[in-house]
């Protein structure tokens, strides 16, 4: 079977690869992952990310933004360091952004304050926008609701919510971020019984390494650390839900993702 797959959320600049992250990569290049997009989530690791893809242009590529984890620390300088590094040509989102009432540590205010701040850095330079909503529904989608018709694109990264929600998130014309969430019989089962509502034209893979190591992987690893190579497992996972081939789903997300990220042509 040949295929590419590119993953359009990956924490490389993690510190747990960093004794390792060129063999990550090959072994990435070795399961077909062929493109990365490199999330950024804070002040070090936006400018992090950015350096790692712009030394392997082609494959590598940068998110710029502040997960509502560190919302409490969004200041001025935070804004326009965002804006500069949406200016190279290898940060191609906005984002991690949005709205975590799960673990609130951010005080809610400070969240929303951020998330407003760049949904407008996103309508203001005209990248796509990468999301992240937990346990803050009703709140994130009166921000965002309003904020959509400036901004090119959109995705719920890392989606597990349930059906009510995932049929929301389309009629607000969202892209759809699946992880190895749905690999998890325990928690993920109902993220398996709906992924088949998704479109083929909305769908997109991503590992959310390190974390979320798919459950079903055989022979399991002997690390808990998730890597971009295991993305196959979440590609097997998902065709298999949505009763398609392994083939047609990696052909259309990877579409989706050249599309949504502006990675270049888009194969026939």
């Amino acid at each position: 079977m040949t295929y590419e797959l590119i993953d359009i959320g990956a924490n490389l600049a993690h510190d747990s690869f960093d004794d390792d992250r060129d063999e990550v990569l090959e072994r990435a290049s070795d399961a077909h992952v062929t493109k990365l997009i490199i999330t950024g989530s804070s002040r070090a690791s936006n400018s992090e990310a950015l350096a790692l893809a712009e030394a392997r242009p082609g494959q590598l590529y940068s998110t710029a933004g502040v997960h509502p984890h560190h919302a409490a620390d969004y200041a001025p300088e935070d804004d326009v360091l965002i804006r500069s590094l949406a200016s190279r040509d290898a940060c191609v989102a906005i984002g991690e952004c949005g709205l975590d009432y799960y673990r609130n540590f951010s005080p809610r205010d400070a969240q929303l304050a951020a998330f407003r701040s760049q949904l407008a850095i996103a309508a203001d330079t005209g990248l796509p926008v990468f999301l992240h909503q937990r346990d803050a529904h009703d709140d994130f989608v009166a921000l965002l609701k309003p904020a959509l018709p400036a901004i090119s694109r959109a995705v719920a990264h890392c989606f597990t919510g349930n059906e009510a929600v995932l049929r929301e998130y389309l009629e607000l014309g969202l892209y759809i971020g699946i992880t190895g969430w749905i690999c998890d019989e325990r928690r993920g089962k109902h993220l398996h019984d709906i992924v088949s509502l998704i479109p083929d034209d909305k769908l997109m893979l991503e590992t959310d390494a390190p974390y979320l190591l798919p459950r079903s992987l055989r022979p399991k690893p002997r690390s808990r650390r998730n890597e971009p190579a295991f993305l196959p497992e979440v590609l097997r996972v998902v065709a298999e839900a949505r009763a398609q081939s392994m083939e047609h789903v990696a052909r259309t997300s990877t579409e989706n993702a050249l599309r949504f990220f502006d990675l270049g042509p888009v194969g026939t």
